[in-house]
């Protein structure tokens, strides 16, 4: 009975999630039976590889150890970009120097060791229960925070041809999850990019210059925004997408990333 109740849950999954296409033109029915079968027979967990034996371990992809290992981090944090403060107060050296285009920004884990594997076992081999988790602890951070009470989710865009030649967009993955963490969220699919190169083959600059005028604006902006995405290294795509929000008249705007490196 777990199982089906499990099953019913993905089956539907796949019907809402059209951005979950690893198999152009298979019909609905094998994409049921795939999700099925991973539900059946979930696999192991995302960092240990240990067998997920309880619903919870199943339906968030990780065992109980390797989940009651994974913790949001208590200490201070930047006021500006959400990085932990050395012995700074309120503000890091770096934030204090520069001028940034979104107001504030939260993080959740460092971008290394077991959190690194957590993000490349999501993104790359596509364990999708990780969404789900990833949702939870997002989903905390908004509820915390009063200044996003009222904050239009939008997801940073995928760059062109990337659903296409990979299957699918972590990112909007993560959001459509969030959506049901959180009823009566508003998002707002209203940024869209152009070809540009690949983000991780460049440095800050170069990132900087590589997405200049190719994240554009595919509707009107809300008054606040919260730009969500997978990974923060050095800002620049938070950077250009809250630039786009704000040019086009967004009065706040806030960006939650699950990492930073």
């Amino acid at each position: 009975m777990l199982f089906s109740k499990i099953l019913k849950k993905y089956s539907k999954t796949v019907k809402q999630d059209a951005y979950f296409n690893p198999y152009r033109g298979m019909n609905i029915l094998y994409k049921i039976f795939l999700q099925g079968k991973n539900c059946l027979f979930p696999g192991d967990c995302a960092l240990c590889g240990g067998a997920l034996i309880y619903p919870d371990e199943i339906l968030l992809g990780l065992c109980e150890d390797c989940l009651a290992s994974i913790n949001s981090e208590t200490a201070k944090k930047c006021a500006v970009c959400g990085k932990p403060l050395i012995s700074e107060a309120g503000t890091c050296l770096s934030c204090r120097d520069s001028k940034h285009s979104f107001d504030r920004l939260w993080t959740v884990f460092p971008y290394t060791g077991k959190y690194r594997k957590l993000l490349a076992a999501y993104k790359f081999e596509k364990k999708l229960p990780l969404a789900d988790f990833f949702a939870e602890r997002i989903a905390e951070v908004i509820r915390g925070e009063p200044l996003l009470e009222k904050a239009v989710i939008i997801p940073v865009p995928p760059r062109p041809g990337k659903i296409k030649t990979t299957g699918w967009d972590q990112v909007e993955c993560l959001v459509k999850r969030l959506e049901k963490h959180l009823p009566g969220a508003v998002v707002s699919r209203c940024l869209k990019r152009s070809k540009s190169k690949v983000q991780k083959e460049l440095n800050r600059n170069d990132r900087l210059n590589n997405l200049k005028g190719r994240i554009l604006l595919n509707g009107s902006a809300p008054g606040t925004a919260l730009v969500i995405d997978d990974v923060m290294t050095t800002g620049s795509t938070m950077e250009v997408c809250s630039a786009a929000l704000k040019d086009s008249g967004a009065q706040k705007v806030y960006g939650l990333c699950m990492f930073y490196g």
